[in-house]
């Protein structure tokens, strides 16, 4: 890309909001991650009494406490493939196309 067409990309308008929605997204499911992540891990080490706690003879809460992380991690990748095909892959489109035809 020449320089002019870099200049041009970092002024457009789309391209801000490429990146300020990829920036909120990202973030936002980073920080929900790491809160269910360190949550978990925050109630094996402080919580031990709870997670030890018996719901079946053989089963603890802390068997379907950690599915449940393993699920929502899941369920956050789901919720970015989602948002990524909906909107950021048509905002990139835009992008580019706007690059190629200067």
């Amino acid at each position: 890309m020449t320089d002019s067409k870099t200049r041009g990309v970092l002024g457009d308008k789309d391209f801000h909001e490429l990146c300020r929605k990829r920036n909120l997204v990202t973030i936002t499911l980073t920080i929900v991650s790491l809160l269910v992540y360190f949550g978990f891990i925050f109630l094996i080490a402080f919580g031990h009494d709870l997670m030890a706690h018996k719901i079946s003879e053989s089963v603890t809460l802390g068997i379907p406490v950690g599915i449940g992380v393993i699920v929502v991690s899941w369920l956050l990748t789901g919720i970015y493939v989602y948002w990524a095909n909906r909107e950021y892959d048509t905002l990139v489109e835009r992008v580019k196309d706007k690059v190629n035809n200067s």
